[in-house]
Order: structure tokens, then sequence, then C-alpha cells
């Protein structure tokens, strides 16, 4: 195993990534050029702003954003690092 990513890290990242609301919060950001502003991933979705905020606190707690405050609004950028590290995991059953 990647000794860099633990099973109980493993486990959080899968998590995060179950759910289809938080798929599309990655795909909307992976598209962005720089960071992505959350106003944007807000409209984005037909949720309340408490909903996008769990959404996105639990991809920033497994390690899958990056987040940067500016004010009182913060952006976001995926992490490749992580999520090559996981990737780079998830391959081991391919081999």
């Amino acid at each position: 195993m990647n000794k860099k990513l633990d099973i109980k890290r493993i486990e959080k990242i899968s998590k995060a990534l179950g759910d289809p609301y938080r798929i599309k919060i990655m795909e909307a950001i992976r598209k962005e050029q720089d960071w992505t502003p959350c106003t944007l991933i807000l409209n984005m979705l037909d949720l309340a702003q408490s909903t996008v905020s769990h959404h996105i606190k639990q991809l920033v707690d497994a390690d899958l954003l990056l987040a940067e405050k500016e004010g009182r609004n913060t952006k976001y950028k995926i992490n490749k690092e992580v999520f090559e590290e996981y990737v780079t995991f998830l391959s081991l059953f391919t081999a």
C-alpha cells in the first residue's frame, strides 16, 4: 500500500466521493482554470448554502480540495497530489 495513504484516509476519500453532489462539485472545480469561488459552486447547485457547505467540508476534510480564504469568501481547487495518490492506489486493483 502507498505509504502516504493509509486505510483510514482511503476510506475518508472514498466516502467523500460517494455522493453525486460532491462529484458534481469536483467536476465544476476541475473545469475551472484556477481557483473556483464558492459562489460559483452555490449557483451551480439547487441546494441550500448550508448543504453545499457541508459537501465542500467533506471534500476539504478528505484533502481532495484545497481552500483559500479571500476576505469573507473562500475559493477552492483540487488537491492534485492527494487525488493522484488515491488513483494510484485504486490502479493496484487492475494490475
